[in-house]
Order: structure tokens, then sequence, then C-alpha cells
């Protein structure tokens, strides 16, 4: 295993310095443009896919699920970047409706206010990859450049713990940290529940589940979330291979998460099949344009906003699923964090508290 990781190591770290080419190299060793529903992949995007192909590792959904965790956690730490300075972080547990339940606490360097604003994060990995430590670089961002602090939940995954389990840590994670929050110095009603992919799912069906709880979320900010999970939407026919998230893969998560193909229209699995969504926090919504994800993103903002619910919805077109994990690889990819990050910290700021 060791070596592994080493080859690991040593391979990413040279694909980062391929990455960082002249343009003009990198147009001429790509190729043509790749297009798809009118929107043009990035060009150091299209030629880190093409690295990527070339690395000889098999599809995640072709590994077991302990070889997919493992490349997972790997993958996120060599692609990142650099660490963002914070100020602390704390490791803790607390009680989860089966049992001690893992957070992670981040505290912004020089931070002012006796209450901060705090967002409450869920990673992604298809509820059943991904981890604290795979997450930490993005955590660590997300905490620095917002000036909030942040709390990672380390939720039970699939297929150890299937649906609902996820879900239910997520709500105890909520009810905790809103009880909790005035003794950790943090603003009980400036909780911003967030996410990527399924982590975005779990963030906003959340918010929906506590939407009358006396203090609920203020905001959503949610990272090319699933919204259905019968993976049927148009950007599956159009983006489902070749960009990184692949329909096998998503089809292959959703057999391991759900007890039975019923639960898709189940809105804790599905959010876009809620019947009512009105009262939740406001949300932001951003999404990429070559992503099997992208189509269904749109759809729930459009359902959010539907149901009077203030909505800010953002295509980021040229970039594909999991960029908040590619920051240090990819110039694109970090200028739209700090887009996402940029939108957090305004939509705090409207809120005049």
């Amino acid at each position: 295993m060791a070596l592994i990781e080493v080859a690991r190591d040593v391979q990413g770290k040279a694909m980062n310095l391929a990455l960082r080419m002249p343009i003009s190299w990198i147009n001429i060793l790509s190729g043509a443009p790749v297009t798809v529903d009118g929107r043009t992949l990035d060009a150091r995007t299209q030629w880190f896919l093409q690295l990527l192909a070339r690395n000889g590792q098999p599809p995640m959904h072709l590994m077991s699920v302990v070889e997919a965790r493992a490349a997972y956690d790997a993958f996120l730490p060599i692609h990142g970047g650099r660490p963002a300075p914070v100020g602390e972080i704390v490791d803790r547990t607390i009680a989860g409706p089966a049992g001690r339940l893992r957070i992670r606490l981040y505290r912004p360097a020089g931070a002012v206010a006796r209450l901060l604003p705090t967002i409450l994060y869920f990673h992604g990995g298809g509820w059943t990859i991904g981890s604290l430590e795979g997450y930490d670089l993005a955590c660590r961002y997300f905490c620095a450049r917002s000036g909030c602090a942040l709390l990672a939940v380390d939720y039970r995954l699939a297929p150890e713990h299937k649906f609902p389990a996820a879900i239910d840590d997520a709500v105890a994670a909520y009810d905790w940290l809103a009880a909790e929050a005035v003794g950790l110095g943090i603003d009980p009603d400036r909780i911003v529940v967030a996410g990527d992919s399924a982590g975005g799912t779990i963030a906003t069906v959340t918010a929906r589940l506590v939407r009358e709880r006396p203090r609920p979320p203020c905001l959503q900010w949610l990272i090319y979330p699933v919204t259905d999970l019968a993976c049927d939407s148009a950007s599956y026919t159009s983006c489902g291979e070749g960009f990184l998230l692949t329909r096998a893969y998503m089809e292959w998560v959703r057999g391991l998460y759900l007890a039975n193909p019923a639960e898709v229209d189940d809105p804790r699995v599905s959010p876009l099949r809620a019947d009512d969504l009105a009262g939740v926090a406001p949300a932001l919504i951003y999404t990429a344009g070559f992503d099997p994800l992208r189509d269904e993103g749109r759809a729930y903002a459009d359902r959010l906003s539907a149901a009077g619910v203030k909505t800010v919805y953002r295509e980021f077109d040229s970039l594909i699923h999991g960029f908040a994990g590619m920051r240090g690889a990819l110039q694109a990819a970090a200028r739209a964090m700090d887009d996402m990050v940029a939108g957090l910290r305004h939509e705090l700021a409207l809120l005049g508290r």
C-alpha cells in the first residue's frame, strides 16, 4: 500500500507540472476543443482529463469500496492546492443517532467577531467515499476565504450504513451545532448548510427537514448537488462519459447507498421530488457545464424559485464535476472557488446580521 501511495503522489505531482505548461502548448497537445451542449470545455481541464485517462488507474466503479476510498482521498490532497492558513482546527466527537459522530471545526485566522457565521459542511463522494482528511484542503480554503468558521461532519457512509444514515447524522449535527453554537463562539442565527455533490444533497435535505426549528439555517450553499438519483436527465446523456463523473459511477453508488430502487422517489434521496419546498433557507446553487448533474441542479434552482425561495444560480459552463477539489491543478477551478466564496460572503452581508 505504501508503494501505491508513493506512486500516486509522484504521478499526481507530474500531472500538476504538466498542467502548468503555457496554454499555447496545452492547446497543441490536447487537440481540438471539446464542445457539448453549446459549451466549450476549459482547455486545461481537457488536458487534465487526458492525463488522467493515461494514468492506468481503473474507474472507481470498477474498484472495491476500500480501493475507491483510498484513491479518492489520495486524489484530493494532490490536486487541492496549498493549505490555506486558518486560526484553529479542533477534532472532536458528538452524540449521533447511532453512536459517536466525528466532526472537525475550523476557525479563521484573525477573527474579531464574538460570534462567527458558520458553514456546516458535508463532503461529497456519492455517500460512499470521502472523509474529513480528504476534504481538509477544501475546508481550510472555504474557512480562510469566507471568514466563517466551518464544521465538517464525518457522516456514516454506505454500503456499511445505507440511506437514511447520512441524513440522520446530518440533522443530528445541525441540531447539535444550533444548540451549542454560542458556547463555541458561533452565531446560531448564521448557520449555512453546505456541501458538494452528495454532500450538497445532504445539505439541502437537512435545510428542508429543519426549516421549522426555532433557528433554521440562514443559507444553503450547494455545489453541483445531486437532486434526482434517477440519473436520467439530458445532461446524463451528453455528459455521462468522459468528464470524470460518469453515469456508471452514479449508478454504482446509488446501488450501494439505497436498500431498494424505490427509495429514489424519497425526497430525502431526490430532493427535486419534494412536494413542498416553501420556507427553506435561501440558496446559492453552483453547477458545472460538463457534469451529468448539471441539469438537475438547474431544475432544483427553478423549483426553489417557484416555491418563493430566494435562489442564486450559476453554472461554471467550462468546468467538470469535482472542481472544488482541483484548485491546485486548474486555474479555472480556482477562479470558480473564489467566485463561490464571494457569493457566500455577499449573501451573508445582505442578511445584515
